[in-house]
């Protein structure tokens, strides 16, 4: 069901800060700031050869993010995100065996213009699990 892992999400409390720590530090290419206010979140991506991390930053106070840093001040891995061919077949096979997804059970629109659903991090070894339909 799973194929390649699509980016690791790092929360942060200063996106400029660790947008440049990565691009000017590490000498990484990274994306331009986008908003998701539908997620809660503004985003920079930093590419790799071979996926991606996922900067991630509240917006708003009703940000998950925001309860995130409240917990880790300095940030810190959010979650991990793997691809999936049909994520409404994957859903399924989930609840299936037991696994909780987290809001409402349907697909957002994600930071790639692409369905995803997050899993409860208990059913994953204490990892929040998001899953993109590729």
């Amino acid at each position: 069901m799973l194929g390649r892992v699509n980016h690791i999400a790092i929360a942060v409390p200063d996106l400029a800060a660790a947008t440049a720590t990565y691009r000017d530090m590490l000498g990484a290419r990274v994306s331009q700031a986008q908003a998701l206010p539908e997620h809660g979140v503004t985003v920079v991506f930093v590419e790799l050869p071979n996926t991606k991390v996922e900067l991630l930053e509240p917006l708003g106070s009703a940000s998950p993010i925001a309860a995130f840093l409240e917990k880790n001040p300095s940030g810190g891995m959010h979650h991990i995100c793997y691809e999936v061919e049909d994520i409404i077949a994957a859903r399924d096979r989930l609840k299936a065996g037991g696994a909780r997804v987290l809001g409402d059970g349907n697909p957002k629109t994600g930071a790639h213009g692409k369905p995803v659903l997050f899993l409860h991090p208990k059913d994953f070894n204490g990892t929040l699990v998001e899953l993109e339909q590729v």
